[in-house]
């Protein structure tokens, strides 16, 4: 019996590793964000500033770790049994839920997975004991502790409003006091602000990364808590004093500022955070231990009341989680995917938007709106336009690739760091990833980030975030919760499949997807041409870039005219609806694609981009008939063939195959003409459109012909001539997309 409890108690601790790989991979967004967002240093330097800020962060954790042990749930009404099924249910929940946001790029809170976790295992059992109880006298009360809970979600809407608010107000007034051209007018403004901002960041330091650690003793927590007035007012002349000789010198106060800023919150992160990747674990050694040693056999009778204790972590425990955390933040692609959603909705300039429009969204542009207008009216001219000037773009100073400037990024640090600070003292359960994601949401929207045309985008994806940071505390107390009456009543066969499914789900997430057609990157592109000062430099790049935008359009819709004939004349299912998903995605990626591509001819010479213009349009409206006659050729052959009807006759399928190969023929043909800019090869295929179109049309004939004849099945002949139609149809877009090519790059 016990060594299958230690087998368990083994997967836990695997399962921690990857805990603390997905969990440190969501969080990295509450201190890579701004230094990342402002490019204050190569992304390698911000790794390993942030990787020290981790480690040390873990070796000075506390390591207490009672949430797990009895924040939840009383220890004492358990058995050892019942507290393996929670602890188990709770990593495997945990890690599944984490790795399932991380591949979404959306960070969540792990305080908030991990409390409701606890939470829903821990309230399923009470349950089953309430009911299980002849004497009727067992209450939740006497089972479980929910204040821990209904604090988080206080702290979750607390945060929302208080982050959004002074981000919001705070970087309106920083932008005020520095403009966009803040280099000119930081000498007058930087060793004070830099002097505010690092006592800041050195005090959230002292009391959030360090006020628990294991190196404070009771008497220096006391002195600093006395002391706290003259240390900040001492830190403050120091820090500004150093701040105006380090200006003068020729440094830079705004990447310092971020730069410390990053490795506080970083440190802060391991060392208040880490309970919620290894504490579970802990605690199960620690039930384990107890059990092994105290009772006398009987898992089911023995009760945990040696949990109600408080526990410390070994230092080789901090030192091994701190390592890993390091690795996983150093070599994760979801942790840079979660920054990127992050870093994306408080760009400063326009570009592709990551999420759609809402309903919920719309309504709150068209209500911000009708309030701004009232407060313009009010507001006195010559205010708007000291305002407004104050906020002019021209001379904006920020970095190659960046999204937004220095300013903003020491804003989001230093506002998020005293946010927490004032959660803390106030004994809110405030999230570091709450604040410091909606700080920069705020900030983003005081610096007019947020346009007419991208406003109501960037509050769908706010909300997105925020509605998954909700979804999440449902979702883990509901998984949880299953899991372990599953486990209850399946015992250890529940609990070995239970095992199995999680190492499945792990290995198929985290396996290396190899993409067969890597796809052109309009993303990457946009950041070039952006990066070129030069516009007759742009030219070509832009030029190049859409001859491979054509030929990949014209590869996709070749592949999927393939797999819509093949997959009807076969009768494969499977086959027509992976063509209709593909198109589905292609028309997506066009609409961003053509997007982008427009930024790029605005930011070439005027004469030229009036002069390529039309031909730029034609080709996109083409690429754009193209899909859309494949799509109503697709989807009538998938319910044609999903309702089981007649299939195409051995004529029909003898006259169609000779059309396709003919079709791909000419597909390939065009693709490599516009690959080698071969006019002559184009103007040939431009020529051959007219024969295309005959022999479809006299096909077409024979089969109109032949829908007047009896024996002919009238659904299925209809279909062919659909075929036949959308085909001809296609070609005539594909003859669209090659004149309009000659065209423009000519």
């Amino acid at each position: 019996m016990e060594m299958i409890f230690l087998g368990v108690i083994i997967f836990v601790f695997v399962l921690a590793i990857f805990d603390l790989m997905v969990g440190v991979s969501n969080d990295a967004v509450n201190f890579l964000n701004s230094a990342v967002g402002a490019k204050v240093a190569k992304l390698r330097t911000v790794i390993i500033i942030a990787s020290i800020g981790v480690l040390a962060g873990a070796l000075m954790s506390n390591g207490m770790m009672d949430i797990a042990r009895h924040g939840i749930f009383r220890p004492e009404m358990y058995s050892f049994e019942n507290i393996m099924c929670i602890f188990l249910a709770v990593m495997v929940t945990d890690v599944v839920l984490l790795d399932s946001f991380n591949n979404l790029g959306l960070p969540t809170s792990t305080t908030v997975s991990l409390v409701f976790e606890l939470l829903g295992g821990t309230f399923v059992l009470a349950l089953l004991k309430i009911i299980a109880d002849d004497t009727g006298t067992l209450t939740f009360a006497q089972l479980l502790n929910t204040e821990k809970a209904l604090s988080v979600i206080l702290g979750i809407f607390c945060s929302v409003a208080i982050a959004f608010f002074f981000g919001t107000v705070v970087q309106w007034l920083a932008r005020l006091l520095f403009t966009f051209n803040y280099v000119k007018r930081q000498k007058y403004f930087i060793g004070l602000f830099g002097g505010m901002a690092l006592t800041a960041i050195g005090y959230f330091i002292l009391i959030k990364g360090l006020g628990q650690s294991s190196f404070m003793n009771d008497d220096l927590r006391a002195w600093i808590a006395e002391e706290t007035p003259l240390l900040v007012a001492g830190g403050f002349v120091l820090f500004t004093v150093l701040m105006q000789m380090l200006h003068a010198a020729g440094g830079n106060v705004l990447k310092l500022i971020v730069l410390v800023g990053t490795f506080a919150l970083a440190m802060a992160f391991a060392s208040n955070d880490l309970v919620n990747f290894i504490g579970v674990p802990l605690a199960g050694y620690s039930a384990y231990t107890d059990f092994t040693a105290n009772s006398m056999g009987n898992p089911d009778t023995f009760m945990m009341d040696s949990l109600n204790s408080s526990a410390r972590t070994p230092f080789v425990f901090l030192l091994a989680a701190g390592i890993i955390m390091i690795y996983s933040l150093a070599t994760s692609k979801k942790a840079h995917n979660v920054v990127k959603t992050s870093v994306d909705l408080s760009r400063q300039d326009q570009g592709e938007e990551m999420f759609g429009s809402s309903s919920a969204a719309r309504s709150m542009v068209r209500s911000f709106n009708t309030v701004s207008e009232t407060v313009v009216r009010i507001v006195p001219k010559n205010m708007r336009q000291w305002i407004d000037k104050r906020f002019s773009k021209e001379g904006t100073v920020i970095a190659d690739g960046a999204a937004f400037d220095l300013v903003r990024a020491a804003i989001n640090i230093v506002l998020a760091a005293l946010l927490i600070i004032l959660g803390t003292s106030l004994k809110l359960p405030l999230s570091t990833t709450y604040v410091t994601f909606i700080v920069a949401m705020g900030t983003s929207l005081a610096d007019r980030a947020w346009s007419r045309e991208s406003a109501v985008f960037r509050i769908t994806g706010m909300l997105s975030v925020i509605g998954g940071w909700l979804i999440t505390a449902g979702v883990a107390f509901l998984a949880a919760g299953i899991v372990v009456l599953v486990m209850h009543f399946g015992g250890f066969i529940a609990m070995a499949g239970f095992i199995v499914l999680a190492i499945v789900l792990l290995f198929k997430s985290n396996k290396p997807k190899t993409d067969k057609e890597p796809r052109v990157d309009d993303g990457q592109f946009l950041k070039e041409i952006m990066q070129i000062q030069d516009k007759d430099e742009r030219w070509p790049l832009l030029r190049d870039h859409l001859r491979s935008v054509q030929t990949e359009v014209l590869a996709h819709a070749g592949a999927c005219f393939d797999s819509t004939v093949s997959g009807m004349i076969n009768e494969n299912l499977k086959q027509l609806r992976k063509a209709i998903r593909q198109l589905d995605i292609d028309n997506e990626r066009r609409k961003k694609t053509r997007h982008r591509l427009l930024i790029g001819m605005r930011s070439i010479d005027r004469t030229l981009s009036l002069e390529k213009n039309t031909w730029f349009h034609l080709a996109m409206n083409a690429d754009e008939q193209v899909i859309y006659c494949l799509k109503r050729m697709a989807v009538p052959c998938k319910e044609h063939v999903d309702n089981n009807f007649t299939p195409l006759n051995n004529a029909q399928i003898a006259e169609l195959q000779p059309v396709k190969e003919q079709v791909l023929g000419f597909i390939q043909r065009g693709i490599t003409a516009i690959k080698h800019n071969d006019v002559a090869a184009i103007d040939t295929l431009l020529a051959e459109k007219e024969g295309f179109k005959r022999h479809i049309s006299a096909l077409r004939k024979r089969q109109m012909d032949h829908l007047q004849e009896d024996d002919s099945n009238i659904n299925t002949t209809i279909l062919y001539l659909n075929i036949l139609q959308e085909t001809q149809e296609f070609i005539a877009a594909t003859r669209r997309i090659l004149r309009s090519s000659k065209r423009f790059y000519n």
